[in-house]
C-alpha cells in the first residue's frame, strides 16, 4: 500500500483516522501499531514477522543496557545489539550483491560459482534498522530513557507514516509525544494541507517527470541534448518523488497530533556539497553524523582523519541506499566533494548569493544523480559519455515521438517551483519592516490571510486534479521504497 493510491486515500486512510479520533487517549498508540502493522501486511504478512521480531530484539535490548548502564557489559549489550540489526539488514539488503560479485570472481578463476536463492529485500527495512540502531545508541549513551511500554516502542518503529521511505525518526524525539501529545483542528489542518502538498508534488509532478526520464535512461545511444534532458528531468523528479513523501508523512503525522522533524529544506539552492547535505534528507544525513561520523572520530583526530571520516560517512550512506556499486561510487563522489571542501574552507552556509558557486554545486549534484538513478555501471558510463560529447544537442526521433507537451511543461513547472522558492527562502531572512505602524501591520496580517486562503484554495484544486490524475495512471511507487 502506498499514500498515491485509491485503497489507500479512500479506504485505509478515512478508517483509521475515524477510529483513531472515536479511539480514547490510552487506545490509540495500540491503534496506531495494528494500523501500522495492517499497513506494512498489506504488501506481505510473511515479512511482519521479521518486523515484529527486530522490534522485540531492541526493545529487549535497550532494557538490558539500562540495566548495566555505566560498565562494559553494556558497551557488550550495545554491541551486541547493533551487530544483530546489522546482520538483518546485511542479509536481506546484500546478500544477492555479496554472492554475485563473489560469483564473478570465481567465474573469472573457472570456479564453479555459488547458488543462493535470491533474496527479496523487505520494503522499508533500511529505515527501520536505522531507527532501532540508534535508539540502542541513544539509550547507552544516556540520551534517552528505553521504555518498558513494549506498545509504544512497537508502534514507534511501526508508525506508518514514515515506515516506507523516512524521515529517518529517533525515539528521543518522539518519547514524550507517545505518552502526551496534543490533537486540534488547527493542527489536523495543518496537517491535511502538508499531505495534500506532498501528494501534489508526487502525483502531478514527479510521477509526468518519470515517463521520461525512464526514456532518456533507457536509450542504447543517447544524445547530448537527450542525456542532458534526463539529467535535469531526474534531478527534479527525485526531489519532488521524495520530498512529497515526506510532506505526505509529515502531514500525517500531525494528523495524528504528532510533529516530525523537517527532512528537507530547499537543497538545490545550495552553494556547497557541504550546505547541500544540510538541506537534502536531512534525517538521514544527521543520523550519518551522529552514529557514523562521530564515532569514526569526526574532526576530533587531524586533519587526514577527517578527511577520511567523511568519505568514509558518504561512502557507506551511498551503500546504505542500495546494494549497486552505483550507489558506492556516487557515496564516494560526494565524500570526496566534502573532503575538499573541508580542505578549502568552504561554510556550510552561505549569506550572499554567489552565482558561480550555485550553478557549480547544482552541477556536481545532477552528475551525482546520474549515476544514482542508473541501473549500472554501463548505463552511467553512456549517459556521461553523451553529456560530454557535445557533439549533438537534438533529441531523436524516437524520444521526440515519445515525449509530450504535458511532460516538457511540466518539466519547466518543476524547475520554476524549485526557483521561486528557494529564492523566497533566501531572502525572508533579509526582509524586515522598521517602524512598522499599527495600522499598516494590520493590513499585512490581512493581506497574508488573503494570500494563505488563495494558496490553499489552488492548493486544493490541484489536489482534485491529482486524484483524477492518479486515477487515470499506473501503479507509481514511491523512488526511495527501493531503499
Amino acid at each position: 500500500m502506498v499514500f498515491s493510491s485509491n485503497v489507500f486515500l479512500f479506504l485505509f486512510l478515512p478508517i483509521f483516522l475515524g477510529l483513531y479520533y472515536l479511539c480514547p487517549n490510552r487506545g490509540r498508540n495500540l491503534l496506531i501499531l495494528i494500523g501500522s502493522y495492517t499497513f506494512y501486511a498489506w504488501w506481505r504478512v510473511d515479512f511482519l514477522l521479521l518486523f515484529a521480531a527486530v522490534t522485540l530484539w531492541n526493545y529487549l535490548f535497550g532494557l538490558r543496557i539500562q540495566a548495566r548502564a555505566g560498565t562494559q557489559a553494556a558497551r557488550r549489550w550495545v554491541a551486541v545489539g547493533v551487530i544483530g540489526n546489522l546482520a538483518t539488514l546485511g542479509y536481506f539488503k546484500y546478500a544477492n550483491f555479496g554472492v554475485a560479485n563473489i560469483n564473478a570472481l570465481l567465474e573469472a578463476a573457472g570456479m564453479q560459482p555459488f547458488v543462493l536463492t535470491q533474496v527479496i529485500l523487505p520494503i522499508g527495512i533500511s529505515f527501520y534498522i536505522f531507527q532501532s540502531i540508534s535508539y540502542l545508541i541513544d539509550v547507552y549513551r544516556k540520551d534517552t530513557e528505553p521504555t518498558r511500554n513494549l506498545i509504544n516502542f512497537a508502534a514507534f518503529i511501526a508508525l506508518f507514516p514514515q515506515l516506507i521511505a523516512g524521515p529517518v525518526l529517533r525515539y528521543k524525539d518522539l518519547a514524550d509525544q507517545f505518552t502526551d501529545r496534543t490533537h486540534s483542528l488547527d493542527k489536523f489542518s495543518e496537517g491535511a494541507t502538508r499531505f495534500m502538498q506532498g501528494f501534489v508534488k508526487k502525483v502531478f509532478i514527479a510521477d509526468s517527470l518519470a515517463p521520461l526520464v525512464d526514456h532518456c535512461f533507457a536509450l542504447d545511444n543517447p544524445t547530448t541534448g537527450e542525456a542532458w534532458l534526463g539529467m535535469v528531468a531526474y534531478t527534479a523528479q527525485l526531489y519532488f518523488d521524495f520530498s512529497g513523501y515526506s510532506d505526505m508523512a509529515i502531514g500525517l503525522g500531525l494528523m495524528m497530533g504528532f510533529r516530525f522533524m523537517e527532512n528537507f529544506n530547499q537543497p538545490y539552492i545550495s552553494q556547497s556539497i557541504t550546505e547541500f547535505w544540510r538541506r537534502w534528507h536531512i534525517s538521514l544525513s544527521t543520523w550519518l553524523r551522529d552514529y557514523l561520523y562521530v564515532p569514526l572520530g569526526g574532526n576530533r583526530h587531524g586533519t587526514f582523519n577527517t578527511y577520511r571520516n567523511l568519505f568514509l560517512t558518504m561512502l557507506l550512506g551511498g551503500f546504505w541506499h542500495g546494494a549497486n556499486w552505483t550507489f558506492l561510487i556516487w557515496g564516494a563522489w560526494h565524500g570526496t566533494w566534502l573532503a575538499i571542501e573541508r580542505a578549502l574552507g568552504v561554510k556550510a552556509a552561505a549569506t550572499q548569493f554567489n552565482l558561480f558557486k550555485w550553478a557549480f554545486t547544482l552541477l556536481l549534484v545532477m552528475l551525482g544523480w546520474v549515476i544514482f538513478r542508473a541501473e549500472n555501471l554501463e548505463v552511467a558510463g553512456r549517459m556521461y559519455a553523451a553529456l560530454f560529447a557535445f557533439d549533438d544537442w537534438h533529441l531523436s526521433e524516437l524520444t521526440l515521438a515519445r515525449i509530450t507537451g504535458l511532460q516538457m511543461s511540466t518539466l519547466l513547472l518543476a524547475w520554476v517551483v524549485i526557483a521561486l522558492c528557494g529564492a523566497r527562502q533566501f531572502l525572508a531572512g533579509r526582509r524586515h519592516a522598521p517602524g512598522m505602524t499599527l495600522a499598516g501591520a494590520g493590513a499585512a496580517l490581512q493581506a497574508v490571510d488573503m494570500r494563505t486562503v488563495a494558496l490553499r484554495g489552488a492548493l486544493l484544486l490541484l489536489f482534485c486534479a491529482s486524484l483524477l490524475k492518479l486515477s487515470a495512471q499506473s501503479y507509481s511507487p514511491f523512488l526511495y521504497f527501493q531503499f
